[in-house]
């Protein structure tokens, strides 16, 4: 299950350098490149209102897109993109050609599930998440929106590590070398002192 695919109509450029970029960003575009797939790196210029609108509706770095440079459909998946840290619009983005056997790098965020149902977080304990995103390697064309951690059954002490998170086909970690942890059930300091007291009062 991933985001819906879109298309991003492209011009391609003559021009590059600080100057252009300045006339395209006044005009109302933003300067990209298209890399990878060992051809020679194609630079466009794209819509910036069309495409600060894809990065603000989440999940641009891991959606394939189709970019129509005058005619010519590329699909690509986005790499990197900067922010004019001042007046929060795109001013480039980088995009990875990708075909159906590209295998890309993306950091997927995770969700979890089943809160309800954890004796550990009942009792009035914390997740702590350590890591919101796994980064992983996988198929350009089957980049999974989100993984699902189950938090049934888990008790305060009682961790998640990426080995309980069922991932898809050809999904891998870039990390490879360790079960790294991706959250842990912490006990409520304050209440378990409480508890201790309250029984000693009554064996008393």
């Amino acid at each position: 299950m991933s985001h819906e695919s879109y298309e991003l109509k492209a011009e391609a450029r003559e021009r590059v350098g600080k100057g252009s970029a300045r006339e395209l960003r006044r005009n109302g575009f933003i300067p990209a490149v298209i890399y990878g797939d060992k051809q020679a790196p194609i630079s466009i210029a794209l819509n910036t209102n069309e495409v600060t609108k894809r990065i603000h509706a989440g999940g641009f770095l891991t959606t394939i897109a189709t970019i129509d440079v005058d005619g010519k459909k590329i699909k690509v998946l986005p790499k990197d993109y900067q922010l004019d840290p001042v007046r929060d619009f795109t001013v480039h983005v980088d995009f990875l050609r990708v075909s159906g056997n590209t295998t890309v790098t993306v950091e997927i965020p995770v969700h979890f599930e089943n809160n309800e149902k954890s004796p550990g977080l009942k009792a009035g304990g914390v997740l702590n998440i350590v890591r919101h995103e796994v980064e992983v390697h996988c198929p350009a064309d089957a980049i999974p929106e989100f993984f699902t951690v189950d938090l049934s059954g888990l008790k305060s002490g009682d961790s998640v590590h990426i080995s309980n998170v069922k991932l898809p086909k050809n999904v891998t970690p870039v990390i490879a070398d360790r079960d790294f942890t991706i959250a842990t059930i912490v006990a409520p300091a304050a209440g378990l002192t409480e508890e201790a007291e309250g029984s000693e009062e009554a064996s008393a």
